[in-house]
């Protein structure tokens, strides 16, 4: 049996006695994980050793088990023991946040919640974090990074507007854009200011990382009431925004499963082939990211429309012909 397999079904154990009143029974208790009742009393046994203050007596000839003083763990905040202790374990999954303002906020949290934990409760925590760890992917080189995003905060508070001296990467070229900043937003490791740009008129995105200087300016904006992020994202299949595209892609039967496994993006269509391969559909804003995303899987998938793509495709690959010709070795 998996290590992780046992420690998930030990805390939901351990949710479940926190919730019921009266206790429960280890067979009520096999019955909601689907196990054995064997096994629960293994669990049970493995958390009374790990300290956790559990106990049983009989009720009606049943057997019943609970968990002794709850009320000790109350907290001002309305939160149960689990709940606290689900955050205080989310920590790892932050560490992209790693050196913002953002996490040394909630490590400070985290310093509270740790505070409020019972010794048996942390001592659990520490045993589970072997079995989930979090890889850190690229992040921000940027040293101003937190300046940078406690001036852009500042602004959006002060609906001020501001100056971003910006490198366009796609272009190699700086230039001073005037921004009403909406919302900072994290992705893949890098923040990014979304915001109306007044010199190319429409709502863009920038990287912070690119913004060279910034400067608030005394002028007010307001912001759309209807702006949502997330309405503003949902056809983007990363970061990069453009005008709404149809993409049908072909994967292979060897990649098929891990295509279907995952949520790409919210418009996927997947349709399976006879052979095991499949047509994943999807109608994303701008083809950049998704080209990118395509060229990772090598030749176990292809772009099978729009043709534009499958041209632009089929320059990168005699580009990258070029570069790899043997002959220049």
């Amino acid at each position: 049996m998996a290590r992780g397999d046992q420690l998930a079904r030990q805390w939901k154990i351990i949710q479940s006695l926190i919730s019921a009143r009266n206790g429960k029974s280890a067979r009520q208790l096999a019955d909601e994980l689907g196990c054995h009742s064997r096994t629960v009393y293994r669990d049970l046994e493995a958390l009374q050793q790990a300290g956790f203050p559990l106990f049983n007596e009989m009720e009606g000839g049943t057997s019943l088990w609970a968990i002794l003083d709850q009320d000790r763990h109350q907290t001002p905040l309305p939160l149960s023991l689990t709940e606290l202790m689900a955050l205080y374990f989310s920590r790892r999954l932050l560490f992209p946040l790693k050196n913002t303002v953002f996490y040394e906020s909630l490590e400070n949290l985290f310093a509270k919640i740790q505070a409020t934990l019972s010794p048996q409760a942390l001592a659990y925590l520490k045993s589970m974090e072997t079995s989930l760890q979090a890889g850190v992917g690229a992040t921000s080189r940027n040293e101003n990074i937190n300046k940078t995003i406690t001036t852009i905060n500042e602004a959006i508070a002060a609906r001020k507007r501001v100056m971003i001296r910006y490198f366009t990467m796609s272009r190699g070229e700086t230039s001073d854009r005037i921004v009403a900043p909406y919302t900072i937003w994290f992705f893949d490791g890098a923040f990014y200011l979304v915001g109306y740009c007044h010199q190319r008129r429409s709502i863009r995105m920038f990287a912070l990382d690119r913004m060279h200087r910034i400067i608030v300016q005394e002028d007010s904006y307001d912001m759309p009431a209807d702006f949502n992020i997330d309405d503003f994202m949902q056809h983007s299949f990363g970061v990069f925004h453009g005008e709404p595209v149809a993409v049908t892609i072909w994967f292979a039967a060897e990649i098929a499963g891990y295509i279907c496994e995952k949520k790409w993006h919210a418009s996927q269509r997947i349709e399976k082939n006879p052979d095991g391969s499949i047509l994943f559909t999807v109608e994303v804003a701008g083809t950049d990211e998704i080209k990118h995303w395509v060229l990772q899987w090598g030749s176990r998938a292809e772009i099978i429309q729009p043709a534009f793509l499958r041209q632009e495709i089929r320059q990168e690959i005699d580009r990258l012909r070029k570069q790899y010709n043997p002959n220049k070795e």
